[in-house]
């Protein structure tokens, strides 16, 4: 099929629950594409010569080759294409933002809309979980190494995930009784099954990784006894963010104010909305206000109108088009009926001489400067009140870290926020401790942490089993193996020119060079070749183009035949013209 033909097929929309249907039961909205719809979607892909996709997500997926699989039919194919570079499809296909990642990368969007990537992700992932057709895991011989892994949210499991792969000993530590972390307290069901999340867990024990349950890291043992005591070599944090903000106003803490996590933790992983099959306790409310513009906010806001609300306002200070919250889920809370009190803030909770809540005071707000962030300011109007009834408030504007393990570990270093501060690898100020996801970076995507946990397994390999090194042009590099000679940046033909030689006396097989651009935890391959056959004294001439000319920091990744993986920073010298 030609490129003009393909421009020709029109965007495949996933079919969902009707709006009146769906706000009264906690079943997933979308019901995902039929095999005909999934090969109509796959085959708008252009087939770029230099696809950009693929810089858009953070763990890499081969996005062209799966779905090329999936234009042929190949559906497990595609799904196991996916899984190479992806432990999560089924959950990343269903909540990751793609619209803002891999497919506002797609070049077909410059001229319509971009292929539903996200779709296609989940559609090949649940093909393959309901087909039964699951690869046996792979085995490798144990190294001697054992990890633990804090947490069980997509950063650990990433982490889980690439380390079993090489051989180590991984036990993932889970405070709740379930595994998948936000995946599962946090996501309501009509969005993410909580089925999906468990059979991916499934998989890791299947391939070995160990978990453990009702287990808090910080009370019943801090990180140095899982070093001293129970024989951990490495020890991997990814906690999350899971500690509530509140916006301090009077009121605040009347009966019937609830933090958005604790909500959704009760009716998500406690199942409070199957009510009396799970004898879980929480409020309900008929007229009931969420405060905050984001995902969690659109979740809760969802939740509270399944359990039989009247009416559902979100109120947040900004306008529509400022709010965080992924353009699928605005749209669809639209549908279902929620009201939106836009450019709006609370600034008092009213309540009755029992002490519950009766109703809440609002300011009115307008749009300003831009701030920081680059979008207008809301500033508030003087003497603009308003007030909403209600007998349920939810307060959803975001979470910080938890200082359980921090405070616990006082040689581990935190910035001003209580996020642990690591290098671009995930080390922390700690030896042979790691962390990633929103416990560094501070709540994010589901992808960029898993992204994080990818990097982490990476340096974790790399300290584990390290070889001897030198540093040469500020990369360090394995001594026996091969030497940097030179690294430019040459402005004008923006690109960077690195130059590699073989010092051993051994013939290097199956040589695979990788280099990217960090940052802001986001990792963008530019340029990716494997090299045979490289014999001893031979040199070898890279020349890959540059993503930001202002950059001069990259990642250069090294594997050899056997897998071991060499992880490092070069800061490349700027060569003027």
């Amino acid at each position: 099929m030609k490129s003009k033909e393909r421009m020709q097929i029109p965007f495949t929309d996933m079919p969902t629950q009707p709006p009146q249907v769906r706000a009264k039961n906690f079943r997933e909205v979308p019901y995902g594409y039929s095999e005909e719809m999934a090969i109509q979607e796959a085959n708008r892909c252009l087939n770029c010569k230099k696809p950009k996709c693929v810089e858009g997500c953070p763990v890499r997926v081969p996005i062209p080759e799966f779905i090329s699989l999936v234009q042929e039919g190949k559906f497990l194919e595609a799904a196991w294409k996916i899984k190479e570079r992806n432990v999560l499809p089924a959950v990343c296909g269903r909540v990751c933002p793609q619209e803002t990642q891999c497919e506002a990368q797609c070049i077909r969007g410059k001229k319509g809309r971009s292929v539903g990537i996200g779709n296609l992700e989940r559609f090949v992932a649940d093909y393959e979980r309901l087909s039964g057709h699951i690869p046996e895991p792979i085995r490798v011989s144990k190294n001697g190494k054992k990890v633990a892994i804090v947490g069980s949210g997509p950063s650990g499991l990433t982490t889980a995930g690439d380390l079993i792969l090489q051989g180590y000993e991984v036990t993932v530590y889970e405070a709740f009784h379930l595994g998948g972390g936000v995946l599962v307290y946090g996501i309501p069901e009509f969005r993410l099954p909580k089925s999906v999340v468990q059979f991916e867990i499934q998989n890791l024990e299947n391939a070995g990784v160990k978990f453990v349950y009702d287990s808090v890291i910080g009370r019943i043992r801090g990180i140095d006894e899982l070093f001293t005591e129970d024989g951990y070599d490495a020890v991997y944090v990814g906690v999350g963010a899971g500690l509530p903000v509140f916006m301090n106003i009077p009121g605040e803490n009347l009966q019937g104010v609830y933090s958005a996590n604790e909500y959704l933790t009760r009716s998500n992983l406690m199942k409070a909305y199957l009510y009396p099959e799970y004898n879980t306790p929480l409020l309900t409310g008929k007229n009931v206000v969420v405060v905050g513009g984001g995902n969690v906010a659109m979740d809760s806001a969802r939740t509270a109108l399944r359990l039989d609300a009247d009416n559902v306002y979100i109120v947040y200070r900004r306008s529509r088009e400022q709010m965080p919250a992924r353009l699928e889920e605005v749209h669809h809370a639209e549908e279902e009926g929620i009201q939106f009190r836009l450019l709006s803030n609370p600034v008092e909770i009213m309540g009755d001489e029992k002490g519950r809540i009766e109703s809440i005071r609002c300011q009115r707000y307008e749009l300003g400067e831009p701030d920081k962030s680059g979008r207008a300011r809301p500033v508030p109007i003087e003497g603009d009140y308003f007030v909403l009834n209600s007998d349920l408030i939810i307060i959803a504007i975001g979470n910080k870290a938890n200082p359980l393990i921090t405070m616990t570990t006082p040689d581990l270093e935190v910035n001003k926020w209580g996020n642990i501060v690591t290098d671009e690898l995930g080390r922390t100020s700690k030896p042979f401790v790691y962390a990633g996801g929103d416990i560094v970076t501070g709540a994010a995507t589901v992808i960029s942490a898993m992204g994080a946990g990818r990097r982490a397994a990476m340096a974790i390999h790399e300290d584990l089993f390290p070889t001897t090194e030198v540093k040469t042009e500020g990369f360090t590099i394995p001594k026996e193996t091969l030497e940097i000679k030179h690294a430019a940046i040459y402005p004008k033909t923006v690109y960077l020119r690195l130059n590699l030689i073989n010092s051993s006396e051994k013939e290097l097989d199956q040589v695979k060079i990788r280099i990217s651009h960090v940052h802001d935890f986001f990792e963008t391959t530019m340029f990716e070749t494997t090299i045979p056959r490289w014999s001893p004294g031979e040199e070898h001439e890279f020349d890959c183009p540059r993503i930001d000319k202002n950059e001069k920091e990259y990642l250069i990744t090294i594997n050899d035949l056997h897998g071991k993986i060499m992880s490092k920073i070069i800061v490349a010298e700027e060569v003027k013209r």
